[in-house]
């Protein structure tokens, strides 16, 4: 295992074992200059296909980073670290302890090999947003509360803002920036631009791409990672 901190990574891709790539196009992502690989699905994610997933990746020396959707798909080997995700806004309680108690008594974790996540998730029409009922009607100042929560009571080390398929709000990713001390903060959502990558870079640690290698040209990819960089 690697130190499962982010540290200096600009960028992130996410990899969803639900989505079809291929083999050509996967291996332009890991050359493009990001800097680790996120594999990470809402729904539809199968042991079967992140062996897959996996098996494409095996010569691909960026650090990989599981992170499961439900206790059923994690899977230790292959990876580097596995970060998991608490959803705190969300109003279903199965998505900020629930599947966790479940993976605690069925599968017996390996706690020193995971890292926590505290998700705010604010786009409500995302399928992260729908399926976990978050609430995301909340004031920049009640996301940077969140936040504050998450790092100083609960002591998570990475804060995810996740707006999830729509670009968000700089300033509520600045607020929540302002608010913290120490824990890493991770933004995803939307960023489909060089300049949008760089609008989000200024406040958050680590900017998180994924749908854009799905729906775009690689090279609008690209463009995320230059800006995530700069």
């Amino acid at each position: 295992m690697r130190d499962n901190m982010p540290g200096n990574w600009d960028h992130i891709t996410k990899i969803d074992p639900d989505k079809e790539i291929s083999k050509e196009k996967l291996d332009r992502v890991v050359n493009s200059g990001t800097d680790a690989l996120m594999i990470s699905g809402t729904q539809g994610v199968t042991k079967e296909k992140l062996e897959k997933t996996l098996k494409m990746l095996e010569d691909c020396d960026l650090p990989k980073i599981l992170e499961p959707s439900d206790p059923t798909n994690v899977v230790y080997d292959g990876f580097d670290d596995i970060y998991v995700p608490s959803v705190i806004n969300a109003r279903d309680p199965t998505w900020i302890m629930g599947h966790h108690k479940d993976w605690a008594v069925k599968f017996d974790p390996r706690w020193n090999e995971i890292t926590k996540e505290a998700y705010i998730v604010l786009n409500p029409e995302s399928a992260v947003g729908m399926v976990t009922k978050s609430k995301t009607d909340l004031t920049k100042e009640e996301v940077a509360a969140y936040a504050t929560i998450a790092e100083k009571y609960y002591g998570f080390p990475i804060i995810y803002i996740e707006y999830s398929g729509t670009f968000g709000d700089p300033e509520v990713v600045k607020a929540v920036r302002d608010a913290l001390d120490e824990a890493h903060l991770f933004y995803g959502g939307g960023i489909k631009s060089e300049e949008q990558s760089r609008k989000m870079a200024r406040y958050a640690d680590t900017i998180i791409v994924g749908n854009v290698i799905y729906e775009e040209d690689l090279e609008v990819y690209f463009s995320t990672v230059r800006g995530a960089k700069k």
